[in-house]
């Protein structure tokens, strides 16, 4: 039987054992499974239409690209899963306890650190939101911290990188996931008495799996009803489900991806992309 093929991006070594983890609870459910690894989303998502991969696990950056494409040739993509840790997220600008900044308007003329430049969470957002609330960027410094472009800020790096920054005073604001931020704050990167949240963005979502028309519809609802029966309360998939970062998985939803399309229109960030396919 052709197995069921997973694309996923190797942003770090653990990705490896998650997948082979997956691919053994499937196969003993009778879903012949597989999975290819990526370097960047941008391969990921071209190999996905060249029919290498079925579905993709893809960053919310690399969802809007496959839309896009999708859109543009007459197809259509479909996100069919997502952890509850992928729901309903945030992102904040911090600054120093002591900074005198209340809001986004008070980081006018001062330079604010981001994570990579294709970061949802660490930049493109964060950035478009101060943008939203009133904050001339023109008049603002951004600092890039490009850690691994094409992995789309899930290593972290470029993140954690900003916060240090700011810390050093080399920044007067950084961009951050909320759950970072108290990461952050756990490992001592970004000590909590040292910061100040002057502004959060609006709520938003991050990865889901993705598929294409013209897939196996009964495989894909295989696949994706036992990844939605999976209990974080079974002791043989909880090791699986605390690697992948959840606690349930969701079925798809696409609407917390609108504040990234504004924000990916507003930058440009995708017109390069979009225009080699």
């Amino acid at each position: 039987m052709r197995p069921f093929v997973l694309g996923a991006v190797a942003y770090d070594p653990k990705v490896v054992t998650i997948w082979d983890g997956f691919k053994e609870f499937f196969d003993a459910r009778g879903l012949a499974f597989d999975y290819v690894l990526f370097h960047n989303y941008e391969r990921q998502v071209r190999a996905h239409f060249a029919g290498v991969v079925d579905v993709a696990w893809n960053s919310p950056l690399a969802w809007i690209q496959a839309d896009r494409v999708a859109r543009g040739r007459g197809r259509r993509a479909r996100a069919v899963a997502m952890r509850d840790t992928d729901c309903d997220l945030t992102s904040v600008v911090v600054v120093s306890a002591d900074d005198g900044a209340q809001g986004a308007l008070d980081l006018a003329g001062r330079r604010i650190g981001v994570g990579a430049g294709d970061s949802p969470q660490a930049t493109l957002l964060p950035l478009w939101s101060l943008g939203r609330a009133g904050l001339d960027l023109a008049a603002t410094t951004v600092v890039r911290h490009d850690v691994l472009l094409g992995k789309h800020g899930d290593h972290v790096g470029g993140e954690r990188l900003a916060a240090q920054a700011l810390l050093r005073g080399e920044v007067d604001a950084a961009c951050i996931l909320d759950g970072n931020l108290l990461t952050f704050a756990a490992e001592g990167t970004l000590p909590a008495d040292r910061v100040r949240v002057i502004h959060t963005t609006p709520a938003y979502d991050h990865c889901n799996f993705t598929v294409l028309d013209g897939v196996d519809e009964a495989v894909v609802d295989h696949f994706t009803a036992l990844l939605l029966g999976m209990s974080w309360d079974d002791p043989g998939v909880r090791r699986l489900m605390d690697l992948e970062g959840l606690r349930a998985w969701r079925p798809g939803r696409t609407s917390g991806y609108l504040a990234l399309e504004a924000a990916v229109d507003r930058f440009g960030t995708l017109d390069a992309f979009l225009a080699s396919m």
